[in-house]
């Protein structure tokens, strides 16, 4: 069976083959037995009919991920699997990680983050002062004059460079998305936050975010959380898989919660668990850490407040809720309530 297919069947296996992750108390799932892949309801759903579209397209993504698997294995000093093959066009196999749905408390999205990303969009003008910091960058980055949002960085061998965020953040819960193009990262591509003291550039190609007690980072690239490496090995993200088994896509959300102290991850609209604790009391911004020449990054401030939610604001996510988010806009308008009110709740 292909290796998409394996690699799938390790959200499966029975808890007698799972470890403890050495830097927390969450139990990580060891690579899966030939037995454990059999038995999987993944490689009995991949037994379904498939349409010929269907077929073409898994067997390239497949393809794909066989290649990178190899690659993968041979460098961490494993032999590569001989069964890491497409038996014929016939095959079927499950859809991309990135969709698959992770289940268990620790993934349930908070409901105060929940109700923020079912508030009103902000406006340009507060978009434009949650951008990126024209004067708290590396000297091999540049922000677009016409779009604070974005920035690009310039084509420099051997050089890691970061970019601070406008706003620094002390409080509230506050939402933001990056668009990172994924064949535009490199080795090395790392979101997160940061105090003003983080380093901005160093020489080589490293993660410089998290490399110490400054900064907080997600290494988009082999899925881990970096803080302060001096003196701690990075801990897997998210920690149900295997860091080669989850491809993160272009859009990545960051939630910041600075009442709890934590800092959290979406993509796809799953809640990937707290990353980080521990940001009580310190004063942050938004960083990213790039070595890829000519990417672009953009940054979008999604809304945040400092406050405790008001009635107003439960009482329409209430009602968003109980239309089921389904056609809002005409349901809304239906509602005997003045136009005002329908207006706020579309």
């Amino acid at each position: 069976m292909g290796v998409h297919v394996q690699r799938a069947a390790s959200y499966t296996v029975s808890k007698s083959r799972a470890i403890l992750h050495p830097q927390t108390s969450h139990s990580i799932v060891a690579p899966p037995s030939s037995q454990d892949i059999r038995r999987s309801p993944v490689i009995q759903a991949s037994k379904r009919k498939c349409t010929t579209e269907e077929r073409n397209s898994d067997i390239e993504e497949t393809s794909r991920i066989v290649k990178v698997a190899r690659r993968s294995d041979q460098a961490m000093g494993q032999r590569a699997s001989t069964n890491l093959t497409i038996k014929s066009r016939t095959d079927c196999v499950p859809p991309p990680l990135t969709k698959i749905r992770f289940e268990g408390p620790e993934f349930e999205m908070p409901f105060r983050v929940k109700v923020l990303l079912d508030l009103p969009p902000v406006g340009e003008d507060v978009r434009k002062k949650h951008g990126w910091n024209w004067e708290d960058r590396s000297l091999n980055i540049f922000v677009r004059e016409e779009d604070c949002t974005v920035f690009h960085r310039h084509p420099v061998a051997q050089s890691t460079d970061c970019i601070r965020g406008l706003t620094a953040f002390k409080s509230g819960l506050h939402v933001w998305e990056l668009k990172w193009a994924a064949r535009q990262r490199g080795t090395h591509a790392v979101v997160g936050v940061a105090t003003k003291n983080a380093p901005l550039h160093c020489v080589g190609y490293k993660s410089l975010i998290g490399a110490n007690k400054e900064s907080w980072g997600w290494d988009l690239t082999r899925n881990h959380l970096l803080h302060d490496c001096a003196n701690s090995s990075p801990v897997t993200y998210p920690r149900v898989v295997w860091p080669e088994s989850f491809s993160v896509p272009d859009r990545v959300r960051v939630v910041l919660d600075m009442d709890q102290g934590t800092l959290a991850f979406i993509v796809d609209d799953q809640y990937l668990g707290v990353a980080f604790t521990g940001l009580r009391g310190l004063e942050v911004h938004p960083i990213v850490s790039a070595v890829w020449g000519h990417c672009e990054i953009r940054m979008t401030y999604i809304n945040g407040f400092q406050d405790p939610l008001t009635l107003q604001q439960l009482s329409r996510f209430a009602v968003r809720k109980s239309l089921r988010n389904k056609n809002i806009s005409s349901k809304a308008r239906n509602l005997p309530i003045p136009a005002s009110l329908q207006t706020y709740i579309c």
